[in-house]
């Protein structure tokens, strides 16, 4: 299905929730990013999803509501919306039953579906009740696990809220920090258990409709990393209701959690939200039911933000029987087969620990089902791209290029002082250069394997895991080329190196400018939360040429040997987070067509995901040759030659030109001269001109200023 089908189907289900009451303090809207303040009332918004009756049990809802759900239809949303307006007792104390509000607030909602007969694009506002709030205390486990085991580190903080709502003053932040110091059991009652419980939460309303459409759903078992997600939903509501009902977002499941579960009760969406959109219902390319977007989870230090999706089945496994994942009686119609894309866990959580400590013998190994004879093609290279640790508390991505163990990944790992940058856990690397020997010191192809660099930073342990069979594996790792020239790129070496290694597919074709783009790495959460590799998707925003080497005609592919130039940078708008550095740029046809280096930051600090920089595979040609065999160092030789183009569009420089061949008759310090007239003869004009409009009175003001007609510089 195409996104307008999607959308035509989704948008029967999807309505914006408005909430009104009074607020003479004007405290109602502390924890909400965008709101509306006038004459001691508050307004807030969020997004909803219209449960068909085929999702509920009409017989359970009036045994629990009675005559308040005759003639009414259940709408889904986040509680948050409706939390600041309980009265102060059911604010303290979530109630089991129907919690009370206190007087004169009213809920709205505004969907497109106002009877059986009515037109699509003629939304209207009915008036809503608030029926209850359902805790899912399996999303909020996984929510305080996710938090818990990023613990230790300031620059791992995480709120919840948008980044879009910051706030100076520290009394009206809309955003919630989480206190992760200790671990806090299972319903304790620390500030990290309530927080999450806050953030899970949902509230049944009911609006008088008639709703007969059906609305299929997809099994969590059946939800993959990189499957297509379409939300629904109202950002901004408040602000203006007209341009933003119903508005689209589109992405992909970056995660799954907990991973190695049958039943993930959370899925972290690579999908661009804003405020006003928790609550929407979320489908996948069938215009099946996924789940419901909440607030995201945002890394304090950077900014960084994680989109939250609930599964339905986790929201119906917590409502006491009022909700339910298909009609009673019947599997007519669902767009999907029973089967699970990855190994069933019986349990809840995985004790990584213990795994991390365990290296089976390869003879119990078992290659991840993906749920199909012929794996999907994106999952397919999921297989082949590891994590990669150093020491304690540093961790990148990197990539399998051969069955002998042979890893890709970046050199700022290995030596962040080259390129001015820090790991994700902020602290200094304390690598000495000197330590590191190069592999083109003319050692065999055995000793290259084994015996390279024994001197490296011993005492800061190099370990990869492997994702493609489970449980996941754990190797030892040993440095054996990190790039001198202008490629951000370093090669280990498995040691030993473990059966049934699945390398990495290449392209070497120069992507188009539009087609799509994956990105699988492990960004934000390190090895302590025991997740697979994300996935975000998006599209090749830009690829970046320079003048092919000489160096490298004898080793492009046959298709390339005509083209002056190759690509040298590519530019995706898939999301990228500390941590993916290393991590596989993949194509539709699941193929890499670069290695993940870098992304933006803006002046203060937060990363902007969506602007980001990969090193593309043509440029790596002379690695992926190299890996065929390991035999020839040489190769690599090519990625150590000096190009100042190169390196200028890698510094993010304007390139400098290039220098013109002297005429015989003209001395070159003629030339140097001129070029120097030129140039000052164009700043003084700039200058002259800029003296004679400071000088006119005409466009100077009495008090000496310039004028409104005279537009300084902003350079």
């Amino acid at each position: 299905m195409g996104h307008s089908e999607i959308f035509n189907s989704a948008r029967n289900f999807a309505v914006m929730v408005r909430i009104r009451g009074p607020d003479p303090k004007g405290m109602k809207m502390r924890k909400h990013a965008f709101h509306h303040y006038r004459s001691g009332e508050t307004t807030l918004s969020a997004s909803g999803l219209l449960v068909p009756d085929t999702l509920c049990d009409t017989q359970v809802a009036k045994r629990l509501y009675g005559d308040r759900f005759e003639d009414r239809v259940l709408v889904v949303t986040v509680a948050s919306v409706v939390e600041p307006f309980l009265s102060p007792h059911h604010r303290e104390n979530i109630p089991q039953g129907r919690p009370d509000l206190i007087s004169g607030v009213r809920i709205d909602i505004m969907t497109e579906k106002t009877n059986e007969e009515s037109d699509q694009g003629t939304p209207s506002w009915l008036e809503g009740q608030l029926l209850s709030l359902v805790d899912i205390p399996a999303s909020a486990l996984c929510v305080q696990s996710l938090v818990e085991t990023s613990r230790g580190l300031s620059e791992h903080e995480w709120e919840v809220g948008w980044s879009l709502a910051s706030h100076n003053n520290e009394s009206q932040s809309s955003k919630d920090n989480f206190q992760t110091q200790g671990r806090i059991s299972e319903g304790g009652s620390g500030s990290s258990s309530v927080m999450c419980k806050s953030l899970t939460r949902m509230a049944i309303l009911s609006v008088s409709l008639s709703l007969k459409d059906s609305l299929n759903y997809q099994k969590p078992s059946m939800n993959k990393r990189g499957d297509f997600l379409l939300a629904v939903g109202s950002p901004f509501g408040v602000l203006s209701s007209t341009h933003f009902f119903n508005s689209l977002s589109v992405g992909c499941i970056a995660n799954c959690y907990p991973p190695n579960s049958s039943d993930g009760s959370l899925l972290m969406a690579d999908i661009r939200c804003l405020p006003g959109m928790e609550g929407s219902p979320v489908f996948n390319e069938h215009a099946c039911l996924t789940g419901v977007l909440i607030r995201p989870l945002r890394q304090k230090t950077n900014g960084a933000e994680v989109q939250l999706v609930i599964p339905w089945e986790a929201i119906v496994k917590a409502s006491s029987g009022l909700l339910r994942t298909c009609p009673q009686n019947t599997t007519e119609g669902l767009h999907y087969q029973e089967g699970n894309s990855y190994a069933p866990g019986k349990r809840p959580f995985i004790d990584y620990e213990r795994s991390e400590t365990r290296v089976p013998s390869s003879n119990k190994h078992e290659h991840l089902n993906f749920g199909s004879s012929s794996p999907l093609l994106i999952e397919r290279a999921m297989a082949s791209v590891c994590l990669i640790t150093i020491g304690d508390g540093v961790w990148a991505s990197g990539v399998l290029l051969n069955s002998q163990g042979l890893v890709l990944t970046n050199a700022h790992l290995l030596e962040p002082w080259r390129f001015g940058k820090t790991h994700v856990s902020g602290r200094g690397y304390g690598t000495n250069p000197e330590n590191f020997p190069s592999i083109l010191e003319g050692t065999t192809l055995e000793q290259r394997r084994y015996k390279l660099n024994p001197t490296y930073d011993n005492h800061r342990n190099i370990r990869v895991r492997l994702d493609h069979i489970k449980p996941w594996v754990w190797c030892d790792a040993k440095v054996i080329y990190v790039c001198k020239g202008p490629w951000d790129v370093a090669l280990l070496q498995l040691e030993p190196v473990p059966a049934n290694l699945l390398p990495i597919v290449t392209s070497f074709s120069r992507p188009s400018t539009g087609s799509k783009a994956y990105v699988i790495g492990h960004g934000l959460f390190g090895p302590k939360c025991g997740f697979f590799p994300s996935v975000s998707s998006g599209v090749v925003a830009k690829v970046v040429e320079a003048k092919t080497p000489q160096s490298y005609h004898s080793i492009l592919p046959e298709h390339m040997h005509t083209r002056v130039h190759f690509p040298a940078m590519l530019e995706t708008t898939a999301a990228i987070h500390p941590g993916a550095s290393g991590g596989a740029v993949i194509n539709s046809d699941g193929h890499m067509i670069g290695l993940v280096t870098s992304n933006a930051r803006h002046g203060g600090g937060s990363i902007i995901p969506h602007l980001n920089f990969s090193i593309p595979s043509a440029a790596l040609a002379p690695i992926f040759k190299f890996a065929k065999d390991m035999l020839d160092s040489s190769l690599l030789r090519i990625l150590d030659e000096p190009d100042e183009y190169i390196s200028s569009i890698w510094a993010l420089m304007r390139p400098s030109p290039p220098k013109l061949n002297p005429a015989p008759d003209q001395p070159q310090s003629r030339l140097d001269n001129k070029s120097k007239e030129e140039k000052g003869s164009q700043f003084a004009k700039f200058i002259a001109e800029r003296k004679d409009i400071f000088n006119d009175p005409i466009h100077v003001g009495k008090s000496g200023v310039l004028s409104k007609d005279v537009i300084p510089s902003k350079l």
